[in-house]
């Protein structure tokens, strides 16, 4: 089935687009929403630019669009309206989604993509949280952490690359603090800087950490493809 891809750089997305592939569908363009709110309940805050650079290292065209409004409608709207384009500019099927456990974005996909007679595939359901980053790990998926806003991880944790020892340090705090391993909660936010899909990989010449006290964002200013 030919898919548009969900993207916003993260590990979810990027998982869901590798999954995909590998059980034989064709991703022939990426999405990208750029929300203004940096707790949007449906899409990706932190750095969101920077899936151009990714979009090119995994030599896939990609569409983005920026989101006007901070409400639920106005997300959904936008959304639609992005995976309407993509239906237009190259005829999709379906699109895919980096999607675990939460319902509400499910149910908001899979409205949209009735309404437009496309189809929402989410690789990633229902997997479960310990296995799934195991597997990121193994696989070769080279994952920071860009955004933290949960009791239990601190500023120490922007920029940090989950790697097996950070793996299992979260999965202590996750079960300290009660908060969800694979942060389908928002809890925090990262990006792929490396994977099997990437003919290049990203690399990060310029950043700034954020960090209130309770909450932080790793802010990429500039970056560059490089070789592996």
């Amino acid at each position: 089935m030919k898919l548009a891809a969900l993207f916003s750089g993260g590990k979810d997305s990027t998982y869901a687009i590798y999954r995909a592939k590998e059980i034989g569908h064709q991703v022939v363009c990426l999405v990208t929403m750029h929300p203004v709110a940096d707790d949007s309940p449906l899409f990706h805050y932190p750095n969101s630019w920077v899936t151009e650079y990714l979009a090119d290292a995994m030599q896939i065209p990609l569409i983005g669009f920026s989101v006007s409004g901070r409400a639920k409608e106005d997300e959904l709207k936008a959304l639609e309206g992005a995976i309407a384009q993509a239906k237009s500019l190259y005829g999709i099927e379906g699109i895919a989604y980096g999607g675990i456990s939460s319902n509400y974005q499910k149910q908001a996909f899979e409205e949209i993509c009735v309404r437009l007679n496309v189809a929402a595939v989410a690789p990633l359901w229902n997997i479960e949280p310990q296995k799934y980053m195991n597997d990121l790990v193994e696989c070769g998926f080279s994952i920071i952490v860009v955004g933290v806003s949960v009791m239990g991880l601190e500023k120490e944790w922007l920029g940090r690359q989950i790697d097996k020892e950070a793996l299992g340090r979260l999965a202590a705090l996750a079960k300290k603090y009660g908060f969800n391993l694979t942060f389908e909660g928002g809890e925090a936010e990262t990006l792929v800087v490396d994977c099997p899909l990437f003919r290049k990989k990203l690399q990060i010449n310029a950043a700034t950490t954020h960090w209130d006290g309770q909450r932080g964002i790793f802010e990429i200013r500039d970056v560059s493809l490089v070789e592996k």
